[in-house]
């Protein structure tokens, strides 16, 4: 069976800045966690978002859920401009996005058992008949692995990754088409990741739906992503299919990045291996608020030209993917 490839979310030069800490009224520079991000994600696929932490990956997340405003672009769902939903379509919109936050912990009531808060939904959204609601609670839980009696608990009865097993039952409770995985494998142990990663794997499998993965572990993403946007300073600086970018890193950052961790095999090695000696002066990353002019990411850049300080790269088409470097 042929994947539908229908685009679904498409990001278009979006923008987000803040003013620092008294920079309202003088004359400080933008902090611009997001500065001109572009892509596209398909149905029944993974897009995957990695960088440093710092990067914007996490502020890209809160504008596609609406839950902060945008300073630029736009943002269609379905073929439609995000930005002026209200009343009911708004509402149709949140039922068809869901978020997986990074903290199970902190996303869940602590005074409120699980049965209420996986209750809120079909309550909220009137999808299920009110005597219904408890049965379908519990095809949920069973769904991501937890038997029935979890209703009657409180989240602090519960470990990590069942924690994060009832934030993703919320997420999938009225079968949404998209689902922002915000860093959620990032507050739970080693050894419940894989658990997590593959209940995923088998939601998507199963329904269809399409991810947008937010990590800075790159052998989950490897794993789990069918296309990769590699962010660096608020700019998408490589976007390739997984493999493509696994295989073969283009911009001197994505090798970089691969390079530094552990059991990532590209160009037919370890990425404990890399393929060029990473000078310690390259791992000091400028803030958001002191962007270098030119390419923001030539101060670290083994392979940086005289233009590369002068003028800033565009991000453009090079062979199978999309590059932002003065090399290509």
């Amino acid at each position: 069976m042929e994947r539908d490839t229908k685009e679904l979310l498409k990001v278009e030069t979006i923008k987000k800045y803040f003013h620092p800490s008294g920079g309202r009224h003088g004359g400080e520079k933008w902090l611009k966690a997001v500065d001109g991000v572009n892509f596209e994600v398909r149905k029944n696929t993974v897009f995957a978002l990695v960088g440093e932490s710092g990067c914007g990956k996490s502020t890209v997340a809160r504008m596609i859920l609406k839950l902060l405003p945008l300073t630029g672009g736009r943002i269609f769902f379905r073929g439609e401009d995000i930005a002026g939903l209200q009343g009911n379509d708004l509402k149709r919109f949140r039922r068809s996005v869901q978020i997986i936050f990074q903290d199970p912990f902190a996303s869940l009531n602590p005074r409120m058992r699980i049965v209420s808060t996986l209750s809120e939904p079909f309550i909220i959204h009137k999808t299920v008949p009110r005597r219904e609601i408890r049965d379908r609670v519990a095809q949920l839980l069973e769904k991501v692995g937890l038997s029935g009696d979890a209703m009657a608990k409180y989240p602090h009865e519960f470990s990590g990754g069942q924690r994060q097993r009832i934030c993703i039952a919320r997420a999938i409770a009225l079968s949404p088409e998209l689902i922002i995985a915000d860093e959620p494998l990032s507050a739970l142990d080693v050894s419940i990741q894989a658990q997590i990663v593959n209940l995923l794997q088998g939601i998507k499998q199963d329904t269809g739906i399409s991810l947008v993965f937010i990590s800075h572990d790159l052998k989950v993403v490897h794993y789990l992503s069918d296309e990769v946007a590699v962010m660096y300073l608020g700019k998408i600086v490589e976007r390739a299919k997984t493999e493509d970018l696994f295989r073969d890193p283009k911009h001197p950052y994505t090798d970089l990045l691969l390079s530094s961790a552990p059991k990532i095999r590209y160009r037919g090695k370890e990425a404990g291996q890399p393929s060029k000696a990473v000078s310690t002066e390259t791992l000091d990353a400028p803030g958001p608020i002191s962007v270098p002019s030119g390419c923001s990411f030539h101060p670290r850049c083994p392979k940086r030209m005289d233009v590369c300080d002068k003028q800033s790269p565009e991000l453009k088409k090079s062979g199978d993917r999309l590059v932002a470097c003065h090399l290509y």
